[in-house]
């Protein structure tokens, strides 16, 4: 059994957070690559590896940003064209509550308050969101679909190696937002990507290097204590 550094470990995964500013800077085809295959390595049930990536640089990346903020801001305008973009799931639930309720509006509030945007201030809000789908400025961006004919232990698969993804980048000092956002417009992205019928859209995600001189980049998330979500049985 090989031995590691615990520390190095712990302060790649607690270094890890959501960038949402990324530099002007490429990110060659082989880092990408190199990036995907190691997170490969995330385990999923008899190992069916259900992920489906999409890369999406230069023209590709940009046309698709063009379409889905026209899109983003046509809905801004008029919520009622919501029906023209069928969602594949909800990523959220209908009916909230308790704690979950609360920890979703402390990070809302809490990124808004750093930027010093007011509650009413609802086109401020809306341009926030809006970087979202231009990727936070990030070179690469990247799609992720699994086989609609695969159940929800997929997705628990799905999530280690989206985490994979995360944490590889990081250690070679680049950055990642993972985006359910992207999902309000799957009708948009998935014939943009090439993705067939059989596919579903899980979530997108940003890839670059994080602009370290960008105030929303100082904005971290908070995580209640182990106590708080742990039963000890003995």
């Amino acid at each position: 059994m090989n031995s590691f550094d615990s520390n190095l470990i712990d302060q790649v995964i607690e270094s890890r957070s959501s960038c949402r500013a990324f530099l002007d800077r490429d990110i060659g085809r082989e880092t990408v690559q190199d990036i995907l295959s190691v997170a490969s390595r995330a385990p999923s049930g008899s190992n069916i590896q259900p992920w489906q990536v999409y890369v999406l640089q230069g023209e590709s990346l940009k046309s698709l940003i063009e379409k889905v903020t026209q899109a983003h801001d046509a809905l801004n305008a008029d919520p009622g064209l919501i029906k023209n973009f069928p969602k594949p799931y909800e990523y959220y639930p209908t009916q909230w509550k308790s704690p979950y309720i609360d920890r979703r509006r402390e990070n809302g509030w809490g990124l808004y308050k750093l930027l010093g945007i007011e509650r009413e201030q609802k086109d401020k809000m809306h341009q926030q969101h809006q970087k979202n789908f231009t990727f936070f400025g990030a070179p690469v961006g990247l799609m992720f679909t699994v086989d609609t004919s695969l159940e929800k232990g997929s997705l628990i698969d799905y999530g280690m190696f989206l985490q994979n993804i995360m944490l590889t980048a990081t250690a070679r000092g680049l950055a990642t937002c993972p985006q359910a956002a992207w999902v309000n417009f799957s009708t948009l992205v998935m014939p943009h990507i090439g993705a067939s019928e059989d596919e579903t859209l899980v979530c997108g995600m940003s890839l670059g290097w994080p602009n370290e001189q960008e105030l929303v980049n100082t904005f971290k998330t908070p995580r209640v204590g182990v106590d708080e979500f742990v039963t000890w049985l003995s």
